[in-house]
């Protein structure tokens, strides 16, 4: 029988999402679904979620979306976006009965119009309102296929790992989150003089090792000011965006997770600079581990950079709104101006 997991947990007796839970693990086993995680408690790490993925062939996610039920969800969107071989032809369904994951979907549409998503995201992560809905998604998704995501590779290899002591005057590393596809070059400026603030300031810069968009300006514009740089990145990721040159350190990861693991271990504080779905997924990792207490994650700066666009668009509004609901004041610092990244990670460090 073809294996569904299903994500969210139903919290007691009187939660409101309990019934349509029953129905749904009915519908799903009537129609011969093998359900994994059918109680709602089975604990999902960096360590272990791609062997989750690489489990099932489909993904339901019920209404009730915590905060890990949405890193879960942009997770599998990503890996989507960069044609994993292990999400290949295997559907996700979002049951959005309640409207708890329409913050989502709004957040990847602004995205979407931002440059940041090339992709529509509903067209990934199918949406049902009615628990009647979800088999009939899955089946046509299944009959269909997963959309092409439209990425096309470089033809770059990984390579392997290598390490470079950091500096004497090493004053800690600051880890970039940011988009690897936008094109404006504006964003792209303001990416190459952040590389130059950190190494000016003696940070080393931390980043996925991607060679394009802001990701490839930020180790640029530290390279060449003279900064140490670290990387991770991952082969099949490698083959849509290439790897930067310069790199001080490069850790080679077998997927986005464990990627994601050793650049949080190997940063003092974080910025999340524009950035597309993969941003919006190490941001919620960041929220989620001070949520958990994970070891000297509490004193671990995270500033968002909201930049305003020509128009007036606020860059990450939708997201500082979606965290709303679930992150405290002073788990992350919104700053408006470039100038204010720097001085507010240093502020906030020796607290």
């Amino acid at each position: 029988m073809p294996k569904v997991r299903l994500a969210g947990t139903v919290k007691g007796e009187k939660d409101p999402n309990r019934q349509s839970r029953a129905k749904l693990l009915y519908r799903l086993f009537s129609k011969g679904w093998d359900i994994y995680n059918s109680n709602g408690d089975q604990q999902i790490s960096l360590g272990n979620i791609e062997k989750k993925i690489i489990e099932a062939e489909a993904f339901v996610f019920t209404p009730g979306a915590t905060l890990e039920d949405l890193f879960k969800a942009v997770s599998i969107f990503v890996g989507y976006q960069t044609v994993d071989k292990n999400l290949e032809n295997k559907p996700t369904v979002l049951l959005n009965s309640d409207k708890s994951w329409t913050g989502l979907y709004e957040l990847l549409s602004h995205l979407n119009a931002m440059g940041t998503v090339k992709q529509d995201a509903r067209d990934f992560l199918l949406e049902a309102e009615q628990v009647e809905e979800v088999i009939s998604l899955l089946d046509k998704a299944r009959s269909a296929g997963v959309p092409d995501a439209g990425r096309e590779k470089t033809g770059q290899v990984a390579g392997t790992s290598f390490e470079t002591p950091l500096p004497a005057n090493h004053a800690g590393n600051i880890c970039v989150f940011c988009s690897a596809s936008i094109e404006d070059p504006a964003y792209l400026n303001d990416g190459y003089e952040l590389g130059k603030l950190l190494a000016g300031n003696n940070y080393g810069c931390v980043s996925g090792a991607g060679n394009s968009g802001i990701m490839g300006e930020v180790v640029r514009g530290s390279v060449e000011a003279g900064g140490w740089t670290g990387g991770s990145n991952v082969p099949h990721i490698i083959e849509l965006e290439g790897l930067p040159e310069g790199l001080s350190t490069f850790w080679l990861k077998p997927d986005i997770y464990t990627r994601m693991e050793i650049m949080i271990e190997n940063s003092e504080a974080f910025v999340i600079f524009p950035g597309g779905a993969g941003t919006v997924q190490e941001m919620l990792a960041l929220m989620i581990f001070k949520h958990q207490k994970v070891k000297g994650m509490a004193d671990k700066p995270v500033i968002v950079f909201d930049r305003m666009d020509g128009e007036g668009r606020r860059f990450w509004s939708p997201l500082i709104k979606l965290l709303g609901e679930w992150c405290y004041d002073g788990e992350f610092v919104v700053v408006d101006e470039l100038s204010e990244i720097i001085p507010t990670v240093q502020k906030m460090a020796v607290k």
